[in-house]
């Protein structure tokens, strides 16, 4: 009393459907394809919102210098936080030479920032000393 299964039937049945299966398997593969190729392109998105540390830039602006605080077409959005900066930036008279050193100007600036409470480029946090990368 086992079963049986006659193979001639159960080949018959699946022969004809060998388009079904096909379509199935292309939407699975389109559907892999599209999810792979929304997650790199966020991934790259977020990539080049990044502080690229190496040579204290974003965007190709340095995080670094004379600064000037501006009301419209900043090169940098800005965000002050109390924590979980992305840059930690230390006010500074003279000689703004290294990364997060900021000397604020009405002139000539390298930089030109506009302070944001929400959406900002970057976000930074007033330290009295080691400016930089947190």
């Amino acid at each position: 009393m086992g079963i049986h299964f006659d193979l001639e039937i159960i080949d018959s049945r699946f022969r004809g459907n060998d388009n079904v299966v096909m379509k199935i398997h292309l939407k699975k593969i389109f559907e892999l394809i599209l999810i792979t190729l929304t997650v790199s392109s966020f991934l790259i998105a977020q990539d080049n919102n990044k502080i690229d540390f190496e040579n204290c830039t974003f965007n190709g602006f340095p995080l670094y210098g004379k600064v000037k605080i501006v009301e419209s077409f900043p090169d940098i959005k800005v965000q002050i936080v109390d924590s979980f900066p992305d840059l930690k930036v230390k006010l500074v008279n003279s000689f703004p030479d290294d990364c997060g050193e900021w000397q604020i100007v009405e002139s000539f600036p390298d930089v030109k920032i506009k302070i944001v409470d929400s959406f900002p480029d970057i976000k930074i946090k007033f330290v009295e000393s080691f400016p930089g990368e947190p």
